[in-house]
């Protein structure tokens, strides 16, 4: 079974107006399964970094481009070799004073912007970031209740969802982690032990949307604050963790201001959990954090560029899960239920007189839209994320 992602089309829009454009997102996502499609329809030529024979190819890489000029030149786990991006940046302005304005560079990375940030800085105004987020429910789900609630469980990386039971899912996810932890991670060169970062990862998936303690959490490790943030640093930069950042403008109250923080597919926080199967999941305590995360990962995957998330709390318990801020005078407050029935609490109106959203939704596990009060939506998952996506 083959999923169209919907990050295809944008790519090789923007490749027909941009010089250049990165394709980001974490290992198995997808990147290069897109990148080849594209090669398919256009003369590129691919070459993946983590093979030593093609990383040579490019060591020179202007001998390579003028070899190669003609084509769409198909760069894949960049990250590898960052210092390729001082060069690319008096190419590329070399081929556009010879009138060749677009579609000269395809860049995928298993890492954040942060990460890479020499092709920040050397390619500026002369490459598109596009991230691509694991399968999302409008490309999976379609309306079903029992899809949704599959990759729910499973996640959304693309042979995590498709194995052919749950079993060979969670083995796969596994795998995932370990290839993480024992390969990958060493080589962008931090040296932490495996096993010291495997417990930190799983503490975060057992505090799976908790407002980030990084004083507890250095206890449970025996290492330091400074530590902490570190390893929070290297997960969050290789897309593998959320940090939410809480709401705090122009309100005259005490506000939570620590982050809250979340293992980014929900499939990955199950398998560090070692959570099986939906009947598994929904017995755990994990569960509501689980489903909350994997809201706000969907609804992201769908926001326009430019949308800024943010959750609101106090002490005195006003709370919102997910704040969109689409502009300065444009907010939509999302509080998010697992139940089918489900119920607002007296915090969230109150934070709501606080933030003055526009509009004002719950999503819950259902697929009927109805009123919960005269000012509140109830709302499936896939119905908001069309909504967000409107907005664009």
């Amino acid at each position: 079974m083959v999923i169209p992602r919907r990050l295809e089309r944008i790519v090789k829009e923007t490749l027909s107006y941009s010089s250049s454009a990165a394709i980001l997102g974490p290992r198995q996502v997808g990147k290069t399964t897109i990148a080849l499609d594209i090669a398919e329809t256009m003369a590129s030529v691919y070459l993946d970094l983590e093979s030593r024979i093609d990383l040579e190819k490019v060591k020179d890489i202007v001998a390579f481009h003028t070899d190669n000029r003609d084509k769409l030149i198909i760069l894949d786990e960049v990250q590898r070799l960052p210092e390729v991006f001082s060069e690319l940046r008096g190419i590329i302005d070399k081929e556009r004073r010879a009138g060749k304005k677009t579609g000269q560079f395809l860049f995928l990375g298993s890492a954040s912007i942060d990460l890479l940030q020499q092709s920040s800085e050397s390619l500026a105004g002369r490459i598109s970031y596009l991230e691509l987020h694991p399968i999302d429910a409008l490309e999976y789900a379609e309306g079903s209740v029992e899809k949704l609630n599959t990759l729910w469980v499973r996640g959304g990386f693309p042979d995590s969802l498709l194995s052919i039971d749950d079993k060979k899912s969670l083995d796969w996810r596994r795998s995932f982690i370990r290839t993480y932890l024992e390969r990958d991670i060493p080589q962008l060169g931090p040296r932490i032990p495996a096993e010291t970062l495997e417990r930190f990862w799983t503490m975060l998936a057992y505090n799976q949307g908790a407002t980030l303690n990084a004083a507890q959490l250095a206890r449970s490790l025996e290492v330091s604050g400074v530590t902490i943030g570190r390893y929070l640093d290297l997960l969050a930069d290789l897309l593998l963790v959320r940090r939410l950042r809480p709401w705090t403008f122009n309100i005259n109250k005490r506000l939570v201001r620590s982050p809250k923080v979340y293992v980014r597919d929900s499939g990955v926080t199950h398998a560090l959990l070692n959570i099986a199967n939906y009947t598994d999941l929904l017995g755990h305590p994990v569960a509501g954090g689980s489903w909350e995360g994997f809201v706000i990962e969907n609804i992201m995957s769908i926001a326009p560029p430019g949308v800024q998330p943010y959750f609101y709390g106090t002490p005195a318990g006003a709370e919102i899960d997910l704040i969109l801020e689409f502009s300065p005078t444009e907010r939509w407050a999302i509080e998010i239920k697992r139940s089918s029935s489900p119920s607002i609490s007296k915090g969230f109106y109150i934070a709501c007189e606080d933030i003055k959203p526009l509009r004002r939704y719950v999503v819950y596990s259902g697929n009927d839209r109805f009123s919960l009060s005269k000012d509140v939506i109830a709302i499936s998952l896939t119905e908001l994320m069309s909504e967000v996506s409107n907005q664009s």
